[in-house]
């Protein structure tokens, strides 16, 4: 991860004189201070902006340094907002207006006129929203007094996602062998992705993956192992097949690193030369925090790297996921999430166990893998989906429970959840939406965090909550497929 920051661009003018500049310069040197040292990521101050040129010259360098990942704004006076028309309109990064005011009350004795010249921000965010909804930017608004967690709060959440939105800007995706043979839901148009997401995805072929696997050293898988052991108990003898698991691993990781990829791709049907589909090779990277996608699906392996780059600050409990069978007990409906052998061990709820067991398809080596149960707690499951024409990011709130049987014999990682409003809902909802059946789970990313990400990328958010109903998301979507058209 890169050290990003946030710029701080505090609206004014010169009305008002020096001494009026000089006392919101040190007030907006205070604030962008202070909230450095509780949110996620620093907050810089930048400029106290009186014209047009500023303004403009501010966003331009911000639009230039990668370190900057987003800006914030705030009109402690009456900034006016033709100022802001040509730096915005050539904003490149996400913006959050941050209608705040330096001062928590009103001070009854000593308000009086100069009091009120220099405490405007109610008059001048009023002012600096309309310009934003008269370019119809895509922004970020949080209200609120800039001192309160609260506050403070959903401003690091909008951080987050702007994180995001610069890790997706810079993804390179590396796919080994296309997509599962006949599968819809895992193909896309992988240049509207780059043009839209900024992803760039390509593939290598199986081959060299092997080649490099051949390269990989017995002192390397030494070390590798090491960690394994430091990580995860054992539950096999067959070390051998462990090891092999190992040498995947490291030569997967070369190979994205040495190309600059957060994620990668597989499939079963394409294993040519290699012994065994990567299981707890795929999980361990994902705990390094890479992102992960099987059958070939680069989409939910690009939103699994971003959704752990975005929880990066949180407990980094994000997955690989698939909805695998439900239960459908009256009363006690769950849906048992799984999949063959890849699901990231950061959402277990105990120290995992490397076993080994037979596969049943893809015609290669029983592989090693990390078996455990997944962690209670409210999560989210996310997946993207190409509707022809454009992307669109489906959400659904649910909440993890301990697994209400113990399975014994299913030798895979497993998440079991309630989906909300209720499992048959949610499945009609989803199926609507046109949901994969690979998403990402979640235990630190908010939809709210995903809806503020799908704004600064552009894409069509839909968002499955306690409220939904399969009629109200039917007359949603086609409100929003008339929309996406007329764009």
């Amino acid at each position: 991860m890169k050290t990003y920051e946030f710029w701080f661009i505090v609206g004014s003018q010169c009305l008002y004189g020096p001494e009026v500049l000089a006392t919101v310069e040190t007030r907006a040197r205070e604030m962008a201070e202070t909230l450095s040292e509780v949110l996620p990521y620093p907050v810089v101050y930048k400029v106290t902006a009186k014209s047009a040129g500023e303004i403009t010259d501010t966003i331009k360098e911000a639009n230039y340094h990668d370190e900057c990942a987003g800006i914030i704004t705030w009109c402690h006076t009456f900034s006016p907002s033709k100022m802001w028309i040509n730096g915005l309109a050539s904003l490149q990064k996400p913006w959050c207006h941050f209608a705040t005011q330096y001062n928590r009350e009103i001070p009854n004795e000593e308000i009086d006129m100069d009091f009120m010249n220099l405490n405007q921000a109610a008059h001048g965010d009023r002012e600096h929203g309309f310009i934003g909804a008269r370019l119809r930017s895509p922004r970020k608004i949080i209200a609120g007094y800039w001192r309160d967690a609260a506050v403070q709060a959903r401003l690091g959440s909008w951080m987050k996602a702007a994180v995001g939105a610069a890790v997706s800007k810079n993804m390179k995706v590396m796919r080994f062998g296309d997509n599962m043979r006949e599968v819809a839901v895992t193909e896309g148009d992988k240049v509207e992705a780059q043009i839209k997401l900024g992803w760039q995805v390509n593939t290598w072929p199986v081959g060299e993956l092997v080649h490099e696997m051949d390269a990989v050293t017995d002192p390397d898988i030494d070390a590798l192992m090491d960690e394994y052991r430091a990580s995860y108990d054992f539950a096999t003898d067959d070390i051998e097949t462990v090891r092999y698991q190992a040498r995947e691993e490291i030569a997967i990781r070369r190979m994205m690193d040495r190309e600059g990829c957060a994620a990668f791709s597989d499939n079963f049907q394409d294993l040519y030369g290699m012994r065994q589909l990567p299981g707890l090779a795929s999980q361990h990277l994902m705990a390094l925090g890479y992102g992960y996608g099987g059958e070939g699906d680069w989409k939910v392996s690009a939103l699994t790297a971003i959704i752990k780059a975005m929880g990066e600050n949180g407990n980094g409990a994000s997955a690989f996921m698939e909805d695998y069978t439900y239960h459908l007990v009256e009363g006690q409906e769950y849906s048992l999430g799984a999949h063959m052998l890849e699901v990231c061990p950061s959402v277990a709820a105990e120290r995992p166990r490397i076993e080994v067991h037979p596969l049943g398809i893809g015609d290669r080596e029983p592989p090693a893998r990390l078996v455990f149960e997944g962690k209670p707690g409210k999560a989210i499951v996310a997946t993207l989906v190409d509707m022809g024409g454009r992307f669109r990011l489906v959400v659904q709130d649910i909440e993890a429970v301990k697994p209400i049987m113990p399975m014994p014999n299913l030798p895979v990682a497993r998440v079991m959840w309630k989906a909300m409003p209720d499992l048959a809902t949610g499945i009609e909802c989803w199926i609507t939406a046109g949901g994969a059946h690979h998403s990402v789970l979640s235990y630190d990313v908010t939809a709210e965090q995903l809806r503020d990400w799908a704004r600064i990328m552009d894409i069509e958010f839909v968002h499955i909550t306690d409220g939904s109903t399969p009629e109200k998301l039917e007359e949603e979507l086609l409100i929003k497929d008339l929309i996406w058209k007329l764009r």
